[in-house]
């Protein structure tokens, strides 16, 4: 009997290549596909389904990385899948801390889906090596520190170097000069250009962008 997978992917596009993908197989059947990670969830508080597949950012008050988490409290059993186009540095990491079974980078796609979702279902774990390398500028977004990231990732959401020294619990000045540091090495202008290429490419995303429209 083929493997039930519930879809969520709120780029509807992308969302109908995944179902293609999935209704293709002779191993696995489409049981519900979902433009929202709540519906998702809400899916799995009625039924169950052998994998989920889920788009980290999304719109609707709820990303994949929560859905996950909430999905793994409710069905245990089901398998579940993390797909992103945005190399945002900290996905990997929380999608370990949560137990998702498998992480896919849509971009780079370095293991085809359809073998990926069947690898899962044998039970092995699937991760990439690392977070993919965007260019900045005149650098690269692996040439960041990690307390640089940390900046950046707020600077995207227009906060000063006050709410961020606030927030990270550095000093104002410690602040100032991560972001002197990355203008130097990008070889941008302005914080404002730094801040928009930074979310734009998906490199840091804030919170509360996690939710917002990919």
């Amino acid at each position: 009997m083929p493997y039930q997978v519930i879809v969520a992917d709120d780029q509807r596009l992308t969302r109908q290549a995944l179902e293609a993908v999935i209704e293709k197989s002779a191993d696995f059947v489409l049981a519900g596909a979902f433009p929202s990670a709540s519906l998702a969830v809400e899916y799995c508080r009625r039924k169950s389904a052998d994998l989920a597949l889920l788009d980290i950012v999304m719109p609707g008050g709820m990303n994949g990385l929560e859905a996950a988490k909430q999905i793994r409290d409710l069905r245990p059993n089901i398998k579940i899948v993390l797909a992103t186009s945005m190399p945002e540095v900290t996905f990997l990491r929380r999608a370990r801390e949560i137990g998702v079974d498998s992480f896919w980078y849509k971009e780079t796609e370095e293991v085809p889906l359809l073998s990926l979702l069947t690898r899962t279902m044998a039970g092995e774990r699937i991760y990439p090596d690392k977070t993919p390398v965007v260019d900045v500028g005149d650098t690269s977004s692996a040439e960041f520190t990690p307390m640089e990231l940390a900046v950046l990732r707020e600077l995207t959401t227009g906060s000063t170097n006050k709410e961020i020294s606030e927030k990270l619990h550095i000093s104002v000045m410690t602040v100032n000069t991560h972001v002197q540091n990355m203008l130097t090495k990008t070889g941008y202008k302005n914080r404002v250009q730094l801040a928009v290429k930074a979310r734009l490419e998906g490199i840091v995303i804030a919170d509360e962008d996690a939710d917002a429209e990919e």
